[in-house]
């Protein structure tokens, strides 16, 4: 396979050390193997909880919605194919402040799916009578889920240790070995929705309470990101992720990436059917049965297998013991993938001069990028002892990777205008439509999360910016050491104290009162204003801190950043007024009439959503680097110039 690095012009420099060795069929099937993990396991139960059986209209609204981004990253990968591609092509066409905010927003999801994955098999193994002790059900200070135990946190560690052993031998062992998990996961879904047409009640879609739309419209949007529909969907990416060791990524990169998208849409939508048709109000263990109380009944843990369990036909219990394999290596070979992923993440940010030099270096012998595989397992094992449940985490990792994914569109527009000439094997026709429409299904994803998941991840992302500043800003920009750390520190104490504010008062509030039916205390909306306030006032500032300081030259990598400070501002902002907000009830404050929360109801905040978006669409792209500059990044980047004149 060496001479594919001479036959392949647009990998150079690092990327030339990595391994290249994956074909069609192994990028379709890592794309497939993440998407077929822990979320056909887990995301059928969570999606009838949230929406009841109108759940199915989620499944298909949602991928639908990731296809319309895939199609846009397909151009981009075929044109410049490479490992971390997603966290590579905003600094390509907007610099680094916004290639480093969507990175270090991309890390934090990447870095957390492995961890899901772990605790899902664990979790669902604990539907065994002598494994329950792994799990249990019960309420934390974000609702009621299934979480793990310590027995079951020690466990899922384990599993960690084993992700990280499988990446250690290289991406042609792991390629070789998904395909063979991959037929394992196609094979499984497909007999479980066949057996269970024979346990099929088309009456649980119309006669259960509250009928087919039981909680409510919105809800059918809310379990999109908040119930693990995109969480299940965005697998897609790996080959995005892998793409600098393709052995033809121009081709087969978005042939990979469309295919493993419908291909998971068939399947989810039939197990999801399925799944609704074949639940038993007598063993759901509810005094009242409920939809939203799925996620705390029997079915919580281990959801398929519970309902083979108790299906009261012959043989049908066995199969349930086959779920319980499955539980395990399903999960397990996405987990891998995806701790594959958050490697090459950081190796991306790396190679964009984001991280030292030394943490893009390859391992000769397996073509791994050994310090990113390393960092990549340790911060994934700290996420599992405070979020050890499926539950709570998926709807973060889903709002966090796709609030990336709004660069597909504006990326490829940008280039489109800057590099005219550079080849495109895949070239996405009526481009300038579907990249809005790609922008704008990401920012709808996003705002649909809600406000308690997008309050913390918009707050995480933020304090994010100083590790920017004090690395990138010192050794780049040229400003003063002394003057990154001080700063970035003073920031990071902004942030900790608005996060500590948030946290206590305004988003555990806002939970009681979902969980409860009593309104938030008044006090809740005044903290999350001086918050809010206090987040924009300091962030736009510290900005203009930065552009200040940065060296004549570089100056223009934090102008093109600021449409994304404004978005995110913005987002972090109307997810509070809007339907998918805390919920608060009118209370009497000193004679005056507290106000409505949300201001704005489903449909209206949602069309105002992409009315907003698509304006900072074209603010993206008008923000995006001159021609000059843009060819100067892909020749950097690996372009041959010779392409580009």
């Amino acid at each position: 396979m060496e001479n594919n690095e001479d036959v392949n012009p647009t990998v150079v420099g690092e990327d030339k050390k990595l391994k290249h060795e994956l074909s069609f069929i192994q990028l379709l099937f890592l794309s497939l193997g993440g998407i077929i993990g822990s979320g056909w396991l887990f995301g059928v139960n969570a999606g009838a909880a949230v929406a009841g059986p109108a759940v199915t209209l989620s499944w298909l609204i949602g991928g639908v919605m990731i296809i319309f981004i895939a199609l846009t990253y397909s151009e981009l990968a075929a044109m410049i194919p490479r490992s971390g591609g997603i966290v590579r092509y905003p600094h390509m066409t907007h610099g680094s402040y916004t290639g480093y905010i969507l990175g270090w927003a991309y890390l934090l999801s990447a870095v957390t799916v492995p961890s899901i994955e772990a605790v899902a098999a664990v979790t669902y193994i604990s539907g065994l009578k002598g494994l329950s002790f792994m799990s249990h059900s019960g309420t934390t200070v974000l609702g009621s889920y299934t979480t793990l135990t310590a027995p079951g946190v020690v466990v899922a560690l384990a599993l960690m240790v084993g992700f990280f052993f499988l990446n250690y031998f290289g991406i042609k062992f792991l390629g070789r070995w998904n395909e063979y998990f991959v037929y394992w996961k196609l094979v499984i879904p497909t007999v479980t929705f066949i057996l269970l047409f024979f346990m099929f009640r088309a009456s649980n879609f119309v006669s259960l309470p509250g009928g087919f739309n039981a909680v409510g419209t919105p809800f059918i949007f809310t379990a999109i990101p908040g119930a693990g529909i995109v969480f299940s969907y965005l697998g897609f990416r790996q080959a995005l992720d892998y793409g600098g060791e393709a052995k033809n990524p121009q081709k087969d990169i978005p042939r990979a990436l469309i295919f493993s998208v419908i291909i998971g849409i068939i399947i989810y939508e039939i197990l999801q059917l399925v799944y609704i048709g074949a639940i038993r109000v007598s063993v759901a263990h509810l005094t009242t049965f409920s939809w939203t109380g799925l996620t705390t009944s029997s079915y919580a843990s281990s959801p398929f297998y519970h309902v083979f369990e108790t299906a009261g036909i012959a043989g049908f219990g066995a199969w349930g013991s086959v779920l319980l394999a499955d539980a395990v290596i399903s999960p397990s070979g996405t987990g891998w993938i995806y701790l594959g992923t958050s490697t090459r993440t950081l190796y991306g940010l790396a190679t964009d001069k984001y991280l030292p030099p030394s943490v893009m270096k390859v391992r000769k012998k397996t073509g791994v990028p050994m310090i990113p595989l390393i960092l990549s397992t340790i911060i994934g094992m700290v996420f599992i002892a405070p979020f050890p449940s499926w539950y709570i985490l998926v709807s973060f990792i889903s709002s966090a990777t796709v609030f990336t994914y709004i660069m597909g569109g504006v990326s490829l527009r940008v280039l489109r205008n800057t590099a005219k000439n550079v080849e495109r094997p895949y070239k996405l026709p009526y481009s300038r439509i579907l990249s809005v429409i790609a922008f704008v299904s990401a920012t709808l994803i996003v705002y649909w999360s809600g406000y308690i998941t997008l309050s913390i991840l918009m707050m995480l992302i933020l304090g994010g910016i100083p590790i920017y500043l004090i690395y990138y800003g010192t050794y780049k920009l040229g400003i003063p050491l002394r003057n990154t750390v001080v700063t970035g520190i003073i920031y990071w104490i902004i942030v900790s104290i608005g996060f500590y504010l948030l946290y206590y008062d305004v988003i555990i509030p806002a939970v009681a009162n979902i969980n409860s039916g009593v309104a938030a205390p008044a006090s809740s909306f005044y903290y999350f204003i001086a918050v809010y306030i206090m987040t924009v006032v300091s962030t736009v500032l510290l900005t203009l801190i930065i552009h200040h300081w940065a060296k004549e030259e570089n100056k223009k990598e934090i102008k093109s950043g600021w449409w994304l400070i404004y978005f995110v501002l913005f987002i972090f902002g109307f997810s509070y007024l809007g339907a998918f907000g805390p919920y608060v009830s009118p209370i009497a404050v000193a004679g005056h009439a507290f106000p409505y929360i949300p201001i704005l109801f489903f449909p209206y905040d949602s069309i105002l959503v992409i009315v907003v978006s698509i304006f900072f669409f074209f603010f993206a792209v008008r923000s995006g680097y001159t021609e000059d500059d843009v060819q100067s990044i892909l020749a950097e980047q690996g372009v041959p110039l010779s392409t580009l004149e």
